[in-house]
């Protein structure tokens, strides 16, 4: 049995952590694990988060930090703390099942597995809330919400790892350089992570048969609908800046351009301020597109998004799915 790191990345989560903290050592128990270290960074905090862990769980590694880092950056401090085989990223409001390990762990037999997560659901029902991520990709456009579950396979490949319950070969993750932070505060870094594994030719796998219950998320609502629409936009064109080849690349910012260009005109000022923060952190997009092409170039790999839907949906050939 593998040893594992589990990174609990924390932001006024308290409530949560008291909640939620025994299932995770439940967990461990029940998956045979006991090579583990729970880390958990906190994002500066205004409850008594820190308090309640060094208080209740003095074995526990907090680290604290006096100012806000935005999940990407919360979460890579307890990364590069751990020092185990594995790293479990998990939400503080995830509740894990009995047994939940067991059927992730020989996936890490295979050498060129990154990670893989398990099927989310509802923690007030059976809805299922995550599967795999189906490769929801066209020219110019990447589109990371579209879920995908076989009705005849439980083991599938994954688009990306979602950054609730994502376990992941933690040499591989240091490699990659853990979160970008120039996702922060929040929203698809996750994605972007996953989608750096594929290209430099590792793999991404779910697992129908490991489950953890998630309620509807509370934390980014309570911020400002505006603010978190415009980071999601502008996340969502680093994503693409980043990941697209050049040609497709062009066409993207073209239309993105012009769409800004109509939505200043119509005074849609959440487009064009998304435009204007990827304007002006451009030189730091260009560093991690740049990133990306030379680890491709150290592992000899030319995978493209193209190459990874093709590699997915071939994967699932004929089998029936259901997406959602």
């Amino acid at each position: 049995m593998r040893s594992i790191s589990i990174v609990i990345p924390n932001y006024n989560g308290r409530e949560l952590l008291e909640r939620n903290l025994p299932f995770v050592y439940r967990a461990l128990s029940t998956s045979g694990v006991t090579d583990y270290e729970i880390i958990i960074p906190d994002d500066a905090s205004k409850d008594a988060s820190v308090e309640f862990l060094r208080e209740s769980y003095p074995a526990i590694q907090v680290i604290t930090h006096s100012a806000n880092k935005g999940f990407g950056g919360n979460s890579n401090s307890g990364i590069f703390k751990s020092d185990k085989e594995l790293v479990l990223l998990l939400n503080s409001d995830v509740e894990l099942t009995d047994g939940f390990f067991i059927p992730l762990m020989p996936y890490f037999d295979n050498q060129d597995t990154f990670g893989v997560m398990s099927r989310i659901i509802r923690i007030d029902s059976h809805a299922v809330q995550d599967g795999a991520k189906y490769p929801d990709y066209s020219f110019g456009h990447i589109g990371p919400n579209l879920n995908y579950r076989s009705e005849s396979q439980s083991s599938l490949y994954t688009l990306f790892l979602s950054g609730a319950n994502a376990l992941m070969e933690r040499k591989k993750l240091i490699e990659l350089g853990g979160f970008d932070e120039i996702f922060n505060p929040y929203y698809v870094e996750d994605v972007d992570l996953s989608l750096r594994a594929w290209k430099i030719g590792y793999k991404c796998y779910y697992d129908d048969s490991a489950v953890c219950r998630h309620p509807l998320s509370a934390t980014i609502k309570k911020e400002k609908p505006q603010k978190i629409k415009m980071i999601s936009k502008r996340n969502k064109i680093y994503l693409h800046y980043i990941h697209l080849e050049l040609i497709e690349l062009i066409y993207f910012l073209l239309i993105v351009t012009i769409r800004t260009a109509l939505g200043a005109l119509m005074f849609h000022r959440v487009n064009v301020r998304a435009y204007i923060a990827f304007i002006r952190t451009f030189p730091q997009a260009n560093k991690s597109r740049k990133r990306i092409q030379e680890l491709q170039q150290k592992h000899q790999s030319a995978m493209t998004m193209r190459d990874i839907r093709f590699f997915i949906k071939q994967s699932i050939g004929a089998s029936p799915i259901s997406k959602f």
